[in-house]
């Protein structure tokens, strides 16, 4: 099963890691968060969940406005041609549906599958914002309480340059 909202802020907590949470209708594209983007200080994020053709994993995590080339990105990787993961094959590995990809959604990586991939730029910011599981919430985080979530979960990031 996976992990839910409230048992993903319960571990939040547990790691003494302070959040802040605001509610909305539920947002599927950078384009409609604009909004929440007012509402909320600090780096807003998109989200990809990418399959190279060897088969392996990777959640890419970005500044919404930040355009992915996915061939670079491959390239910079070492990786193998990138496709987009099929939503259930999202659903049983990070536990989320499209829509709902999140760098907290590595809480139900359990076997350590998805290779986590940080926006360089996202280090200029103080803050970042990503769902909580769901897309009809969003949660600003410290940028260092991220990583140390992400780190707890199992995995170590890598932190590369996506934009051109």
């Amino acid at each position: 099963m996976p992990v839910s909202r409230q048992e993903l802020f319960d571990r939040l907590a547990e790691l003494g890691i302070e959040t802040r949470t605001l509610e909305h209708e539920a947002v599927f594209t950078v384009a409609e968060s604009s909004e929440v983007e007012r509402q909320l200080p600090g780096a807003h994020t998109k989200n990809l969940f990418l399959k190279d053709e060897s088969g392996a994993l990777f959640l890419v995590v970005a500044i919404a406005t930040t355009r992915v080339d996915l061939k670079s990105l491959s390239r910079t990787l070492g990786a193998k041609r990138f496709s987009f993961g099929k939503p259930e094959l999202l659903q049983e590995v990070l536990g989320v549906p499209p829509g709902s990809v999140t760098a907290f959604a590595v809480i139900n990586d359990v076997s350590k599958q998805v290779a986590v991939v940080l926006d360089a730029d996202l280090l200029k910011h103080e803050t970042i914002n990503c769902h909580p599981l769901e897309n009809t919430a969003t949660t600003n985080i410290a940028w260092g309480d991220l990583m140390r979530f992400i780190r707890s979960c199992g995995h170590e990031p890598r932190v590369v340059e996506l934009a051109d």
